[in-house]
Formats: structure tokens, C-alpha cells, sequence
């Protein structure tokens, strides 16, 4: 029977968890990480590279508009790095790919909300516009959820090691410790 390196009961006022060493590489969850991230990444690194062959200024706040969205060059390096990023997410799949989503999904949304409150005045410095705010609400929500798939809801299967991690006492009870 194999063994599960899922903490039972800490002593410590901190829980930590630890997975199964096969799970990140082989569980079905792992092909949602990496599809999420490599979609959206794949869309930012192509919009940074249609910005940046338009010669758009790097602080230009005016009306250059690459595939619906405002942009500027600034922008749009920013957009090849961060696609850059999810698609090396993606390579590396797993729980790396889930907690890159889950992280950078916050910052798409937190970008979304400062943008917002930037719109029509001089600080607006990435050129944004309602459309690029709606785009980055949607990508954050998108990656988030990406991210989270398989680690939130209460339908989790057992052998889910955030499932195992929330309910040591099932676990212990399905798998009780060898003796000995």
C-alpha cells in the first residue's frame, strides 16, 4: 500500500502541506493549469509584439489600438513578459502553473482596479482605457480560476491533497498509519 506524505496533525501552530510526489505530474488537474496559462499567455505575448511592431512611444498615452485593446510600448513589453511567464507556467505545469494563475490572476485584477481609478488623468502611464480595465477584470478572473480549479469547492475527491489537507482525520481513517 503506498504511503501518503499528507500531514496529519501539526503540534506547531502552523499546518503545512505536502503532496504526493506523483500528483503535480501525472493528475488530471495538471492539463487545466497548463492550457489556462498557456492560452492567455500566448494572446499576451502576441498583443506585447503587434504593439511593439506598430512603434507606439513607451509612455504615449494617445490612442494606439492594437486587437480592441489601448496599448503603448511600455504595455506592451510588459504584456510579452507576463505572457512569457504563463507559458513558462505552462511548461512546467503543475502546482507551480496552478499558484502562477492563482498570483498573477490577483495582480490582473488589482491592475484592473488601479487602472480604473487612473482613467483620463495624467498618470494613466500604461495608456489604459475602459476596454483594457475590462480585459484585465476578465484575465485575473480567468487565471484565478484556472489557479484554483481543484483546490477550492466541496465536491474535491479524496485523493485530492488539498481535499487530504483540509481533512486529516478522514484521511487518517481511510489510511490509517502502518504500526510499526
Amino acid at each position: 500500500m503506498a504511503t501518503h506524505a499528507v500531514h496529519t496533525r501539526d503540534t506547531g501552530p502552523r499546518r503545512r502541506i505536502e503532496f504526493d510526489k506523483h500528483l503535480p505530474v501525472d493528475h488530471r488537474l495538471n492539463t487545466v493549469y497548463r492550457i489556462g496559462a498557456g492560452l492567455i499567455g500566448a494572446f499576451l505575448v502576441a498583443f506585447g509584439v503587434l504593439g511593439l511592431i506598430h512603434h507606439i512611444g513607451y509612455f504615449d498615452t494617445g490612442g494606439a489600438t492594437v486587437t480592441g485593446l489601448n496599448t503603448n510600448g511600455t504595455l506592451s513589453v510588459l504584456s510579452i513578459c507576463i505572457g512569457a511567464i504563463l507559458l513558462v507556467g505552462m511548461v512546467i505545469g503543475g502546482n507551480v502553473a496552478s499558484t502562477l494563475n492563482m498570483v498573477l490572476g490577483i495582480l490582473f485584477l488589482l491592475n484592473g482596479f488601479l487602472f480604473l481609478g487612473l482613467l483620463d488623468t495624467p498618470n494613466n502611464f500604461l495608456a489604459f482605457k475602459i476596454q483594457n480595465v475590462l480585459f484585465s477584470f476578465v484575465v485575473g478572473l480567468l487565471l484565478m480560476t484556472f489557479g484554483m480549479y481543484g483546490r477550492v469547492g466541496s465536491t474535491l475527491p479524496h485523493d485530492n491533497p488539498y481535499w487530504r489537507h483540509r481533512h486529516p482525520d478522514a484521511v487518517e481513517r481511510e489510511h490509517p498509519a502502518d504500526g510499526g
